[in-house]
C-alpha cells in the first residue's frame, strides 16, 4: 500500500453542487440565494448571536461565576491527612512526592481538619492555620517560623 493510491470509500464523497451556471442546471442565475437581500450578495451575513440590533440574548443574561488563577497553584491539605501519610517532616516537596498535593502547586497552607496523634515538623515553606498550628504542637511537633 502506498500513500499515493489511498482513495475514499466508495460512495463516501459526493462532488460539491455547481451553481450559477445558467438556466439549465437547476441551480441557474441566483443560485438558490433568492432574490435581493442582504443574504443573497457574497460576503454578507449577520455575525451569531445577532438579533437585529436587539440586545442579544447572551448580553441580557446576568454574568456569574469566577475562576481564581492563584487557586491553580495553591493548595490546602488537612491534618488527618498528614496523619494517613507517614510524614515526619512536611515541606512542599514532601507533599507533592507523598500525593498529597499536586506537582504545580507553589503554596500550601494546612488546615485543622481532624485530627494529629504524632509528632511532626513543618517546614517553612508550608503555611499553617492557628488551629492547625495549635494541634500540632499539642501533639508535641513544631512548626517553623517564617
Amino acid at each position: 500500500m502506498y500513500l499515493n493510491s489511498l482513495k475514499p470509500a466508495k460512495g463516501s464523497t459526493r462532488a460539491a453542487k455547481r451553481v450559477g451556471r445558467g438556466i439549465g442546471s437547476g441551480s441557474g442565475k441566483t443560485a438558490g440565494r433568492g432574490h435581493k437581500g442582504q443574504k443573497s450578495r457574497s460576503g454578507s451575513g449577520v455575525r451569531a448571536g445577532f438579533e437585529g440590533g436587539q440586545m442579544p440574548l447572551q448580553m441580557r443574561l446576568p454574568k456569574f461565576g469566577f475562576t481564581s488563577r492563584k487557586s491553580r497553584f495553591s493548595a490546602q491539605v488537612r491534618l488527618n491527612d498528614i496523619e494517613t501519610s507517614g510524614l515526619d517532616t512536611i515541606s512542599l516537596k514532601s507533599l507533592v512526592e507523598a500525593n498529597l498535593v499536586p506537582s504545580q502547586t507553589k503554596k500550601v497552607k494546612i488546615i485543622l481538619s481532624g485530627e494529629l496523634k504524632r509528632k511532626v515538623s513543618v517546614d517553612v515553606s508550608v503555611g499553617v492555620t492557628s488551629g492547625a498550628r495549635a494541634a500540632i504542637e499539642a501533639a508535641g511537633g513544631q512548626v517553623a517560623q517564617a
